[in-house]
């Protein structure tokens, strides 16, 4: 989560409801929720390397899966675990942390 461009009160929102890539890219109070702007393609990378790691799921309506995602009971049980903003992590530990999600697989 430290490596990730979203600050504590996107992770809260989602506690509370589902929002998609695109609903987050197009509000006004984003500053509040991410650290940097940046597009829904890029936002929907982030939602779907959450979703491996476990943190994060898709929504279910009556249609099935939705475009938008929602904390998962893990994600909950570490946004507890971290008391306050989440800390970023430094350029190194991000730049690492990409090169491992973006790695290709054998």
């Amino acid at each position: 989560m430290r490596s990730l461009p979203f600050r504590r009160a996107f992770y809260e929102q989602l506690a509370e409801r589902a929002i998609s890539s695109s609903e987050l890219c197009r509000r006004e109070d984003w500053q509040q929720l991410v650290f940097a702007p940046f597009g829904p393609e890029r936002a929907e990378a982030h939602f779907i390397w959450m979703i491996r790691l476990g943190i994060l799921r898709r929504e279910v309506d009556g249609q099935g899966l939705t475009e938008r995602v929602r904390l998962t009971p893990m994600g909950r049980d570490l946004l507890e675990r971290l008391p306050g903003e989440i800390p970023r992590a430094g350029l190194r530990e991000r730049i690492q942390e990409n090169f491992r999600r973006h790695r290709p697989r054998h």
